[in-house]
């Protein structure tokens, strides 16, 4: 038996946390991409700073690997997306590591026992299935042959189907092996920092949660522009499209964290089902509320029809019909190849109904107040008003307060999206993991969108979409790009 108190380096942050309970980690597409850059370097983190002192990971994929390339493949994969690795963590993760040769049902179970024979006490264990949406009920099925299915839990990569049709019969075809209780749809949005400060910002303030309504908010923009292209993924994209890869299954997610009511407690049960009561509100999507986009020189892509139709950006306006929101609009906009990269969630107050100021004091030219949250990796605050200009006479500027998470004491303490959900997985802790039903209600109000798209409008690489979106916001206007830039530390 090892003991991994006995090898585990001291960890570096954390400390105080309570650690994650011992689990094994069935990693399925282990040498992806995904795999590379976010979760073996993930799974190293959570192990080095004390949150899962105890995991051991199987590793498996399509690949022709050994134990020895396997483990070559994780050391490669940490120099490369990894900081600073001591010797002694890394021989402390190394020996954690058990390759499954061909995803067989007996090399897993075997991999699987080998693993868990060097853990003590109660074990979890936690599949992550990191492949292509076609592979999923394969690898199901893979695991109910195995017997691995049972007191077990499952992550699950997005898309979670093409349409309603498709996602329950997904749905359906999982849960004859999973119970919903052992289903973590995974969403990385969810996962930052900045998400779940939405939540702390809204119902732990009394200054803005009794403003947080129709009365007092003009609009919401969630606005996730890529600069990225395909990035080698065109085939993928092709029978996806901005719509179905982006829309459903990250920008209305972040919604409903904006749009909910408060949840009777943290309790992870109260705040999905206040998520679902968003999305049990919103009024169908139809084309009229849609603009596409499709960058030049998206059809000469490899694996790219030459007469595609698919998007590769999309402008949207919804709405939430229920007391809060009832005729509040939120747009939505993501696309590829875009002038910036950048995750922004903007809250547009209403402007007072008269002005005292006189003409030319420049109330009003720089548009709404807005609160704007930032959900990039080093997540961000910004709450924008007008102020008086310094000097004689009564000249308006608009002014703004900001914080970062970089600039507190605790900025060390962030967790990588795929750190935390793994953690909250592990942990059976599904607040910020999809459900379901969720999931199917937001295929149904897209039916009108998806059985009558709109035609794709060119836009050129660089730019924030086609010019149809302006039309589609009209009187208002896009956020992004924003005037003013945050400000340094």
């Amino acid at each position: 038996m090892v003991c991994d108190a006995g090898t585990m380096s001291e960890p570096k942050r954390h400390a105080s946390l309570d650690p994650g309970p011992p689990t094994t980690v069935v990693l399925f597409g282990a040498t992806g991409d995904l795999s590379r850059r976010k979760l073996l370097p993930g799974l190293f983190r959570l192990l080095t700073n004390g949150l899962l002192p105890h995991v051991r990971i199987v590793g498996t994929s399509l690949d022709d690997h050994t134990q020895e390339s396997f483990v070559q493949f994780a050391r490669e994969s940490l120099t490369k997306f990894e900081s600073t690795i001591t010797d002694a963590e890394w021989e402390n993760f190394a020996r954690r590591l058990t390759w499954a040769p061909g995803g067989t049902p007996e090399s897993l179970r075997e991999a699987v026992a080998a693993a868990e024979s060097e853990l003590d006490g109660p074990q979890n264990r936690l599949h992550y299935l990191s492949v292509p949406p076609k592979a999923a009920l394969a690898v199901i099925r893979t695991l109910q042959e195995a017997g691995l299915a049972e007191d077990s839990r499952i992550i699950m990569e997005k898309p979670f189907g093409t349409d309603l049709a498709s996602a329950r019969s997904l749905n359906a075809s999982v849960h004859e092996v999973f119970d919903e209780s052992q289903v973590f749809r995974i969403d990385h949005f969810l996962g930052k920092e900045a998400a779940l400060n939405i939540l702390a910002f809204r119902f732990a303030n009394g200054l803005f949660e009794p403003i947080w309504h129709r009365n007092m908010i003009d609009h919401i923009q969630i606005d996730v522009p890529e600069a990225l292209g395909l990035e080698q993924r065109a085939t993928f994209y092709e029978a996806t499209g901005a719509f179905r890869d982006m829309v459903v299954t990250h920008l209305l997610q972040v919604m409903a964290f904006t749009a909910m009511e408060a949840p009777t407690s943290l309790d992870p049960a109260a705040i999905t089902e206040e998520k679902n009561k968003v999305f049990r509100s919103m009024l169908p999507i139809g084309p009229e509320d849609v603009v596409r986009g499709q960058y030049a020189g998206y059809r000469d892509e490899d694996g790219v029809d030459p007469e595609s139709e698919t998007e590769t950006f999309i402008a949207l306006r919804c709405f939430v019909d229920n007391w809060r929101w009832a005729g509040v609009p939120f747009y939505l906009r993501t696309g590829k190849n875009m002038a910036e990269g950048m995750r922004i969630i903007s809250i547009a107050f209403k402007e007072p109904p008269k002005s005292m100021f006189p003409k030319g004091s420049g109330i009003g030219q720089s548009g709404p107040d807005h609160l704007t949250f930032d959900l990039a990796d080093e997540s961000k605050m910004s709450l924008s008003f007008y102020g008086k200009r310094p000097g004689p006479g009564f000249r308006l500027d608009k002014l703004s307060m900001q914080f970062s998470v970089g600039e507190i004491d605790h900025s060390a303490h962030v967790l990588e999206a795929y750190e935390r959900l793994i953690l909250d997985a592990v942990r059976g802790d599904r607040t910020l993991f999809t459900t379901a039903s969720g999931v199917e209600r937001l295929w149904e109000v897209s039916e009108g969108l998806l059985s009558q798209p709109p035609p794709v409008r060119p836009y050129a690489k660089g730019t924030w979409g086609p010019n149809q979106i302006h039309q589609l916001i009209a009187p208002r206007a896009w956020r992004l790009p924003f005037e003013r830039g945050w400000r340094s530390k």
